[in-house]
């Protein structure tokens, strides 16, 4: 677990209570040793969260003190939600995991009356499965855009003509309702969008690219139009 999660949980364990929670009952909670959790706490108390207690005996909110809730206008609310639906259901299993996960913690944090509205959104982005071998990719191609990784393609023209490209990925875009990868060709020698439903196989490659003037992310938007403000 990461160290900015078991601070947050640590928070969120004691808003509410009346009785010091013992570190033991949060170090068992968190899966961490009681030595973790007293420095957690004491960094905590350090950057003015309103803690009291000590090791040995527990730890409690100042009385009259409390960390305020995360404040949404329901609308906003509603669309984190709709956008996590939609993530789960077209992205690739690592964003759907993490989408997941932000609006757990979001939900442990929100007023009844808001935590009610998120879970009544009748917006649905439902897949019905046909997306399962486009989400076979996304993950390995992401991970190779964040890791600036070269791509090796087995890849399908419209007319089903197959051909084998080495690509520089440069950013994933659903446009249109397909999942459209953008790349520097090596090949071509210029930039390319791939449809990932015309993808026949993918493999990350070991070799790491650096983006340049002439391919780069920005100059990709340019070629396609759809250059960020």
């Amino acid at each position: 677990m990461r160290r900015a999660d078991r601070l947050f949980l640590i928070i969120h364990a004691l808003r509410g209570r009346r009785t010091a929670l013992p570190a033991r009952g949060l170090a068992d909670t968190l899966g961490v040793s009681q030595r973790t959790v007293y420095r957690d706490v004491a960094d905590l108390q350090r950057s003015g969260v309103p803690i009291e207690g000590e090791a040995g005996i527990g730890y409690v909110l100042r009385k009259g003190s409390d960390i305020p809730p995360l404040m949404f206008q329901p609308d906003e609310l509603e669309a984190l939600v709709v956008g996590s639906r939609f993530v789960q259901a077209f992205a690739g299993e690592r964003l759907s995991r993490a989408a997941d996960a932000a609006l757990l913690k979001i939900n442990a944090v929100l007023p009844p009356a808001l935590r009610e509205r998120s879970e009544r959104s009748r917006v649905f982005a439902p897949d019905f499965g046909q997306h399962a071998a486009i989400k076979a990719h996304i993950d390995d191609i992401h991970g190779a855009i964040v890791q600036r990784r070269v791509l090796g393609l087995a890849y399908a023209d419209e007319k089903g003509q197959p051909s084998q490209r080495e690509i520089q990925p440069l950013c994933l875009a659903f446009w249109g309702g397909a999942w459209t990868l953008g790349a520097w060709c090596r090949l071509r020698r210029d930039f390319r969008s791939f449809r990932l439903d015309r993808i026949l196989a993918c493999d990350v490659q070991a070799l790491h690219f650096v983006e340049t003037a002439d391919c780069s992310l920005a100059g990709y938007l340019k070629s396609v139009g759809a250059e960020r403000s």
